[in-house]
């Protein structure tokens, strides 16, 4: 007598129990989801970021060197920024404001791709680097 009341007991919380597990996944499954998209936004803002700083030294080597124009560097951080920031950095652009005669300066700015619709993740990189200059 006590086994059948024990198996019906067992047997009712069994029944009591069903859809326990599927419910856990359904409640947490969403948080899980936006927890990835919220690592990859990342990882494509860190990327498009690091794409920029790149351009931006790439830039300011060429338009320290002796002779050279700031126009020079704002071309060759535009060309690089093309070039290997291709997906990572989206509608890049190339400034020289701030550059002195003695101090050169360039900036770049663009757009790092986006899972969300309608969001825009800017990002701008500036490098700073004195300019080359002879000294007898």
């Amino acid at each position: 007598m006590n086994r059948t009341l024990v198996s019906r007991v067992a047997a009712q919380a069994r029944r009591e129990d069903r859809g326990a597990l599927t419910l856990g996944y359904v409640a947490a499954l969403p948080f899980l989801f936006l927890f990835v998209m919220v690592m990859i936004q990342a990882s494509f803002w860190f990327l498009a970021r690091e794409a920029a700083l790149a351009a931006a030294r790439q830039g300011a080597d060429a338009a320290r060197a002796l002779g050279a124009s700031p126009a020079a560097g704002t071309a060759a951080a535009l060309a690089f920024a093309r070039q290997s920031g291709r997906g990572y950095l989206d509608r890049p652009a190339a400034s020289s404001v701030g550059s002195t005669a003695s101090t050169v300066s360039v900036t770049v700015t663009g757009l790092a791709p986006s899972l969300v619709p309608g969001l825009t993740v800017a990002v701008s990189e500036t490098v700073q680097a004195p300019a080359e200059e002879f000294r007898p």
